[in-house]
């Protein structure tokens, strides 16, 4: 920075002497020239002079006064390159992270889908087996109860048949049996009876 301000400094310094030799060779150029007048030309002096006061003002105020306007510009540019340089850099950097997260992204999707496939295939196994076992315990239970009411059928008509023959025996027994038959028996089973020992 310093070296920036010594450069300018001496570019002014060069400057200002470039600006001073040509108002000279200006002056005896026209004094060359044979003025009409020693009072024009001495205005025309004045107006130099007074234009050489005015440049070298302007001259002085750039050169003390530009270098730091300039170079806090010059800083503030170059900062701002930088930062801008580490903003791109940043960027470009996200942008390759995000390239290399889409394309695993599409793997991730590509495993997922798989792992989706396995998860229903055995899914739809268990459901599968499950039904099956469903179905078998289903049938095993109708099964059972078919068993149980045959049992009972069985058992009623058995209780049903003894009813019927018991009634059939009452009836047969009612019409057979006569008076003197019934007196037949119990003297048979009086004398059974009497046969017993106490």
């Amino acid at each position: 920075m310093r070296g920036r301000i010594l450069r300018a400094r001496a570019s002014w310094k060069t400057a200002s002497a470039i600006l001073f030799a040509t108002l000279f060779l200006a002056l005896n150029a026209h004094a060359e020239e044979g003025g009409s007048s020693i009072q024009q030309s001495s205005e025309n002096v004045f107006k130099w002079i007074n234009f050489a006061i005015v440049a070298g003002v302007i001259a002085w105020f750039c050169v003390k006064k530009g270098p730091a306007f300039f170079g806090g510009r010059a800083d503030k540019i170059s900062s701002a390159i930088q930062k801008s340089t580490e903003a791109k850099n940043l960027a470009d950097q996200q942008l390759r992270e995000a390239e290399a997260k889409l394309q695993n992204l599409e793997k991730e999707v590509a495993e997922l889908r798989a792992t989706a496939q396995r998860e229903s295939a055995a899914e739809a196994e268990r459901i599968r087996n499950l039904t099956q076992s469903d179905g078998h315990k289903i049938e095993l239970a109708a099964q059972a109860e078919i068993d149980a009411a045959e049992r009972a059928a069985r058992l009623e008509l058995k209780a049903l048949a003894a009813n019927l023959a018991v009634d059939g025996a009452e009836s047969l027994l009612a019409s057979q049996l006569t008076p003197a038959a019934q007196e037949s028996l119990i003297n048979n089973f009086v004398k059974t009876l009497d046969r017993r020992p106490n």
